[in-house]
């Protein structure tokens, strides 16, 4: 799946920092969860009944069991369902009691039922939801201007016990017949192809798909509608992108990246991709999972999957790929081998978030974007760094946890550990563990011992020792180097310990890291630091050394003075991602209050004035002057800070200009809106102006602005926008249909400042006019652009009870967090912390810990931005 001041008493008991007990490979009765493991599902064949009008399901299930241990009791999840009737083997009825609270069912017998196979018939009845969870509709406007509605599933944590009891936890693998009766006019798909079609009545079908393989619930799927789906294939697997009708042509982008990906997947696993067919469903707005790799029915929210030559933009295209990839990827990490327990959703995350930037750099080497994930690296250091942290490898003990497992270090961590061992090992030693890891464990579960072992086998290296000081213990390491010369030779002396921000007091680490240094003319040099020292050598003095080459590594560099001083004299000689990375390690040292913030603002003013062009750095530049333009709110140097930014950026615009030529390459189209909304950020006249002019246009002509700059000239109009313009902008938003393009409006119309403006956005999040799976991120994204995230909380709290009823369960822990995150007022810090609602359940105080934890680290920075800014500015000028 592919989806972000004092707080100790709030964290006491929390799982959120320290190393957990190195783990052992995967064992069916070790592996945690709540359920009891005397009772194992082999198979399940389900058959289920829907009303699409009155939103409701009835279901009959025969499971075959495996009794490992006599019991008299059997318990299995269910959540929202009525367990009506459970007999065994044709003969004993079970007494039912079920405990909505624990999310599950027990069938009391009058005997022990023996060791063995056994046979088990469940009734049940339940509803379908709106929420995007488990079982519901999604209602939508088709092309045609018709209001339909969608059947889809999703279940990843754990909601397929919303459609069936089961054993919904990931180490109960079992194979799955799903049989369905839907409107007859309802195309449907699900993990295996369609074996029987038969008419229901006069207005229903029944359809039965073939047995699954064997494989955890939350992989479990279905989709019914009016669709239409365009085709291809690869490696001999059938392919098919299914969208509303009317919208298939727009899978044609998608269909084309599958094509593509998949025999570079068959080809790096070993294995080849084992179901008779791959689909992919476009789910029309009412998504709020982004995208899942469900087992041959990969599921996404429609606008990271259709292409729009009208309407999508290149980042749109470039974000289908990732995605396309990233699911792709989860067939074999993550469906063929699963993580035995919540614990260890890494191994599926993390990997393939590797892997997905890995394939789709393969596949497109003109998109340079490795060096463009300096974005995530900066992003998963930033959570890293603060006291909320956890290590990718946390203890999970339910469900709230898990869905709270799903953040940066999951994915982003997990990403950047994943590549620095492949660059430690190497390309060939790293692909064939995962061949091994693979073959090994193919319909089973792991840990990540499991992958450690395989990766050392194939690399005759301890990978165990390096990897679990990364996955088992939180926080990044920081890595000292102090420079001496003597005799015409540079003596680098290299020490750790921990990097932290807003942290007094952190719990002290060792990691082993795989460093790698180098500098132009001068030859690479890799070894592993531990808890000793260590030195390189290097002919001549002032040599221009820098660590961690390529970026390839999670730690972050400190240089001594004299050492940087060399490296700043010399930064534009380095390759774009070097200089990207120590402009990241320079700004996340003034963050944590060991390097002055004029470290980096030199840095930055000299490749700026040496005429920087490459967008990895340039985006980086962009993206901390805006960080510390918020940080400067309410300082009387704003201004004079503003028009610095100004002078800096206008070259590069002056050189990409605002429309797009025929032979620019598809990177400085990608940069020119970072660019331009940037400058309008800083009110730079000019390019306000000239925004404001283009909106005009695009209101009177559509065309008449590329989709590329559309949300961007709306946004630079909305910040000053009165309540007509507004008016007009969100009725806009209202009709449109496009998820893509009403996203796009919505989040240029939460860029309006005026208090009245804000109050009528945060209502038109929740009243229709945002997908039900989208409103928590809407609000968010007022809270965050309308630079009034205090006046955002209180106009939600007001409104909380009616939000809340449109959000899927798994999204309620974190949604008063998110809003809050944004603030650096300590009266809502106290506020978040005091909610009930916000810590009730231990994701809640996961997500709260981690809000006030940013927010006290926010206005650190902001103390120390506004005094140190002031000073270089005055300096300068």
């Amino acid at each position: 799946m592919r989806r972000l001041l004092a707080f100790t008493t709030l964290l006491a008991g929390l799982p959120l920092a320290g190393p957990v007990c190195a783990e052992q490979v995967f064992s069916f009765q070790r592996a945690a969860g709540q359920l009891p493991k005397t009772v194992v599902p082999v198979a399940y064949g389900i058959t289920i009944s829907t009303d699409m009008n009155a939103l409701k399901l009835a279901g009959q299930e025969t499971i075959q069991i495996d009794v490992l241990t006599p019991t008299a009791d059997v318990t299995l999840n269910q959540a929202g369902l009525h367990l009506a009737e459970a007999v065994l083997d044709k003969g004993a009825k079970a007494t039912i009691t079920q405990d909505d609270a624990a999310e599950t069912a027990t069938l009391h017998f009058l005997d022990k039922i023996g060791k063995g196979t056994h046979t088990l018939a469940i009734t049940y009845n339940g509803p379908i939801l709106k929420t995007p969870n488990g079982i519901y509709v999604d209602d939508y406007t088709a092309p045609s201007g018709e209001t339909k509605r969608m059947l889809v599933t999703q279940f990843e944590v754990a909601d397929a016990r919303r459609m069936f009891p089961g054993w919904d936890e990931p180490a109960f693998k079992a194979t799955f017949q799903l049989t369905v009766t839907l409107p007859k006019e309802a195309v449907a798909v699900s993990n295996m192809p369609i074996m029987q079609t038969t008419p229901e009545g006069t207005d229903q079908k029944r359809v039965s798909f073939a047995r699954t393989p064997r494989m955890s619930t939350y992989l479990l799927a279905l989709v019914a509608g009016d669709m239409k789906s365009v085709q291809g294939q690869a490696d001999g697997t059938p392919l098919a992108v299914y969208a509303p009708s009317g919208l298939e042509g727009q899978g044609a982008y998608a269909l084309h990246a599958a094509e593509k990906i998949l025999p570079y997947y068959n080809s790096y696993f070993g294995i080849k991709y084992p179901l008779p067919k791959m689909d992919m469903v476009a789910i029309p707005g009412n998504y709020q999972a982004g995208a899942m790799e469900n087992w041959g029915l990969l599921t996404y929210i429609d606008n990271v999957l259709l292409f729009d030559p009208k309407n999508s933009t290149p980042r749109t295209r470039e974000l289908i790929y990732e995605v396309v990839a990233h699911e792709m990827a989860h067939q074999w990490s993550g469906d063929l081998v699963t993580m035995g327990w919540w614990d260890n959703i890494w191994l599926n995350e993390g990997f393939a978030s590797w892997m997905e930037i890995k394939a789709t750099d393969e596949m497109n080497p003109e998109w340079d974007i490795w060096p463009r994930q300096h974005a995530t690296r900066e992003e998963t250091m930033e959570a890293d760094a603060l006291p909320s942290t956890h290590p990718i490898q946390q203890v999970i003990h339910n469900v709230s946890e898990a869905n709270s497992a799903f953040d940066s270090i999951s994915y982003g961590k997990g990403e950047l550990v994943i590549r620095m061992l492949e660059g430690w090992l190497g390309e060939d030693h790293f692909r064939d563990g995962m061949r091994l890891y693979m073959k090994s464990h193919a319909y089973t579960n792991t840990t990540s011992q499991d992958l450690w072992q395989a990766l050392s086998k194939t690399s005759s290296q301890d990978v165990g020792a390096a990897a679990r000081s990364f996955t088992e213990q939180p926080g990044i390491p920081l890595v000292a180097v102090a420079s001496s010369c003597k005799a015409g030779k540079t003596v680098y002396t290299l020490t750790q310990s921990r990097f932290t921000i807003h942290a007094p007091h952190p719990m002290a680490q060792t990691w082993v890291i795989p460093v790698v240094a180098g500098g132009p003319g001068l030859k690479t040099q890799k070894l592993l630091l531990g808890k000793a020292p260590q030195t390189l050598s290097i002919a001549g003095c002032e040599v221009p050394l820098k660590l961690n080459l390529g970026e390839s590594g999670y730690y972050r560099v400190q240089y001594s003075t004299p050492t940087f001083a060399s490296l700043l004299k010399n930064a534009q000689h380095f390759a774009p991602v070097d200089r990207a990375n120590l402009l990241g390690d320079q700004f996340a040292l003034f963050r944590s209050g060991q390097a002055p913030l004029s470290a980096y603002m030199d840095l930055a003013d000299n490749l700026l004035s040496a005429q920087e062009s490459d967008i990895a750095v340039l985006e980086e530049i962009i993206g901390r002057f805006e960080t510390l333009d918020q940080y400067l709110k309410g300082s009387p140097d704003r201004v004079a800070f503003r028009a610095y930014a100004r002078k800096q950026l206008m070259p590069v615009l002056n050189r990409l200009g605002w429309d797009q030529k025929t032979d620019e390459t598809v990177l400085d189209t990608m940069l020119r809106p970072s660019v331009i909304a940037a400058l309008g950020t800083f009110e730079d006249p000019a390019v306000v102006a000239e925004a404001e002019k283009r909106f005009a246009n695009w209101q009177v002509d559509p065309t008449s602005v590329k989709p590329d700059l559309v949300g961007i000239v709306a946004r630079i109009a909305m910040t000053h926008a009165d309540q007509k313009m507004y008016a007009v902008m969100a009725e806009k938003v209202r009709i449109t249909q496009a998820t893509e393009v009403k996203l796009r409006l919505f989040n240029a119309l939460a860029a309006a400042t005026d208090p009245a403006l804000i109050e009528k956005n945060v209502v038109l999040a929740y009243s229709g006019a945002i997908p039900n799976g989208r409103i928590a991120m809407a609000l968010s994204r007022v809270a965050d652009e309308s630079e009034n995230p205090d006046l955002v909380w209180k106009l939600v709290k007001q409104h909380e009870a009616e939000i809340r009823t449109h959000l899927a369960p798994w999204s309620q822990d974190g949604f008063l967090a998110a809003i809050a995150a944004y603030s650096d007022n300590p009266e809502i810090a106290q506020a978040l912390q005091a909610d009930s609602s916000a810590t009730k359940t231990t994701g809640g105080k996961i997500a709260t810990a981690k809000t006030l934890s940013e927010i006290g680290a926010r206005k650190d920075a902001m103390q120390a931005a506004q005094t140190q800014l002031a000073a270089w500015l005055a300096a300068r000028h």
